[in-house]
């Protein structure tokens, strides 16, 4: 395996006085997705806010293709090519699509290249070039997230940080979703940072995964072997396996009505 394009070793992270992640070390490799576990308060989104600059690490190191980038402010991260989508979209809901598009490429100036990628992100995201001229706030929560995907892809990344991409979306529009990023790992071999609760949907998509509990890393392996660990499956895939049986129960109760 290559060398990693992005590695992080003990780092710490605070709001206030409360440590937030402690001593997290781990690789993300180019090419490959890396799914980060764990329950709400873990520390997943204080991780990816502190890789992407938005937070700024007490300790540790964040190496991105052998320099330093820990402290750095977050715009000149997006330069080097990691970009954040974080969780809850964060559209700009009173400019159209395509504005929202435009400013995922602010750091560019490459005219072509731009309409390039717009062109692109239109390809994976068909329903964005239908309603291209529409304000980002009256498109749906599946749009919206698809539009965050695509205002960061716009960045040209080289690893891109996705937070809770199937947050508040539907089964199908999940499937969807990582269908999409499946795609765009196979095919543009974009290198991926992702943190999601659906650890079933995380771990079919990854290569690798790491679970934090606490703030720190307590599991990690490729995702093959994590999807077949007992306490995986008993703490993440089995508590989601009683939620898609009592759905089931539920939907065959409305049948019988």
């Amino acid at each position: 395996m290559s060398e990693p394009i992005l590695k992080i070793r003990n780092v710490e992270s605070f709001y206030g006085p409360i440590m937030a992640i402690r001593g997290v070390s781990l690789d993300v490799h180019p090419g490959r997705v890396v799914s980060i576990l764990g329950a709400n308060g873990a520390g997943k989104t204080t991780l990816m806010k502190t890789v992407s600059g938005v937070m700024d690490p007490e300790k540790g190191k964040i190496t991105f293709e052998g320099e330093e980038i820990q402290g750095q402010e977050p715009h000149k991260i997006v330069d080097r090519g990691i970009v954040h989508v974080p969780e809850g979209r964060e559209v700009f809901p009173l400019l159209t699509v395509d504005e929202n598009l435009s400013l995922g490429a602010y750091t560019r100036n490459d005219k072509a290249g731009i309409e390039q990628d717009r062109e692109m992100v239109f390809s994976y995201f068909p329903i964005l070039k239908e309603r291209r001229n529409q304000e980002a706030g009256t498109l749906s929560g599946g749009q919206q997230q698809m539009l965050a995907i695509g205002r960061g892809l716009m960045a040209r990344p080289k690893v891109m940080l996705l937070d809770e991409p199937s947050l508040g979306l539907s089964p199908l529009l999940v499937q969807e979703i990582f269908g999409i990023l499946r795609r765009l790992n196979e095919e543009q071999q974009m290198t991926m940072m992702l943190v999601e609760q659906n650890a079933s949907a995380a771990l079919e998509l990854a290569h690798d995964g790491y679970v934090m509990e606490v703030g720190r890393i307590v599991m990690d392996g490729t995702a093959d072997d994590l999807m077949k660990s007992e306490d995986i499956q008993n703490f993440y895939l089995g508590v989601q396996e009683e939620g898609a049986r009592e759905e089931r129960r539920w939907k065959r109760k409305k049948t019988w009505r």
